[in-house]
């Protein structure tokens, strides 16, 4: 895998680049050799119009790894719109499994891709921010910047 660091409002984002996909967006380093590949550039690019407030859609290649219940969710996540929050429920309900909101957080916890695959539009039923692997803090200034109003 090809890592490069982004440097984010948010501090150091670590991306992963792998066969020609991104692999990884995360908040902690990666293992793997350094380096800057015309897809990551182009994944900085677009974090860079992300934080900026004018992209609200990423146009990225993806292969996230995760078992299929796991990358199922995180297909049903990239269908959240910018500026909008999901619950749980909701996410369990997408994916056909109405009492699997334990397991959507789970999936969420796992989620590979953050911003990108955009777990951060997942709050409690009551609209509270809960768990995320970039800190709640970042969680409130990801939907701050869509324009979501926090509880």
């Amino acid at each position: 895998m090809i890592t490069m660091t982004y440097n984010s409002p948010l501090g150091a984002i670590y991306l992963g680049e792998q066969g020609g996909a991104i692999t990884h967006l995360v908040f902690r380093p990666l293992d793997g050799t350094p380096g800057e590949t015309p897809l990551l550039k182009r994944c900085a690019e677009q974090l860079d119009a992300y934080f900026a407030g004018e992209l609200q859609t990423f146009d990225l290649p993806l292969a996230p790894a995760g078992t299929p219940f796991q990358r199922r969710v995180w297909e049903i996540l990239q269908r959240i719109p910018y500026g909008v929050t999901w619950s749980y429920k909701d996410v369990a309900e997408a994916a056909d499994c109405p009492r699997g909101y334990r397991a959507v957080g789970l999936a969420n916890n796992r989620n590979p891709i953050s911003i990108i695959i955009p777990c951060h539009r997942v709050v409690g039923s009551s609209g509270a921010l809960t768990g995320y692997g970039g800190g709640l803090s970042n969680k409130a200034v990801l939907l701050e910047l869509e324009g979501i109003k926090l509880p």
